[in-house]
């Protein structure tokens, strides 16, 4: 009788996950493919392929191919730094690290306005030299690698700590260079928390809209990202041409969680 229960129970736990699944994942992400090819594939690739969208498709695989390995460079060290390292204030730095998890993106992006716009701090100087940062790319880089900053650091940190550091002083004693350490040692043993970071960092960089779109100005052709696109399409009631891009952008997200799919299994072979 307790055994007839307990499968009971985990046939309605069951079903009532994979209902709240397709509720809030399958059933709009499936719409968003309907709508996309309803007019045909014919109307679907003339909406992706226009110059607007070309331009947003590319610029954000610039964001990325920026701000993750900015990212990963930052994560590792400052995972190095607050695992290894022995130093005051680590606490804060750790809490700072952790600040664009909880502020809204758009704040970010008026943030970085207050910064680096004309009438920001450091405005005056950037207009004097010729630099633009708000409106133009810089800015919607800067934004994507605060928005991204923290999780190459949060899932190489852990790592850190469970390998330890004795294989490390091992090395080290045997007359081995901090850098030979690093690349011999160090790194594969974090290998796959950095590759973790990495997919998400860049999930989070494709995904991107409340702080870019504040920054960027939404220019047309010049500082339009995918998301801010898909947006921009909406709003001039092309309805094909915003659910194509937004499949495109659903097609990456798949690619990068069945990216850490591959990791997952061979993490588990190795």
């Amino acid at each position: 009788m307790r055994a007839d229960q307990s499968r009971a129970t985990r046939l309605t736990l069951r079903t009532i996950a994979l209902l709240y699944l397709g509720l809030l994942v399958a059933v709009p992400v499936g719409m968003v493919f309907y709508n996309a090819f309803s007019d045909g594939l014919a109307a679907a690739w003339a909406s992706v392929t226009t110059p607007e969208a070309q331009h947003a498709f590319w610029l954000t695989i610039v964001m990325v191919a920026i701000a993750v390995p900015l990212n990963t460079i930052f994560g590792i060290t400052a995972a190095l730094s607050l695992v290894r390292g022995r130093w005051r204030g680590k606490t804060i730095v750790s809490a700072l690290i952790d600040v664009p998890f909880a502020v809204s993106p758009v704040v970010v992006g008026l943030a970085l306005i207050l910064v680096y716009g004309r009438q920001g701090w450091f405005g005056g100087w950037l207009t004097e030299h010729g630099i633009q940062v708000i409106f133009s790319v810089p800015g919607m880089v800067i934004a994507t690698i605060f928005v991204s900053l923290p999780f190459v650091v949060r899932e190489v940190v852990p790592v850190l700590r469970e390998i330890g550091t004795e294989q490390e002083q091992a090395a080290l004693t045997l007359g081995a260079s901090p850098a030979q350490v690093f690349w011999r040692i160090t790194l594969p043993a974090i290998r796959w928390g950095v590759a973790y970071g990495v997919i998400l960092t860049t999930a989070r960089a494709l995904g991107e809209y409340g702080a870019v779109a504040v920054v960027s100005g939404k220019i047309v052709g010049e500082t339009q990202t995918l998301t801010l696109h898909v947006e921009e399409q909406f709003q001039q009631f092309d309805l094909t041409g915003a659910y194509a891009a937004s499949v495109v952008l659903a097609l990456i997200a798949v690619f990068v969680i069945l990216s850490m799919n591959l990791l997952d299994r061979r993490k588990e072979k190795s």
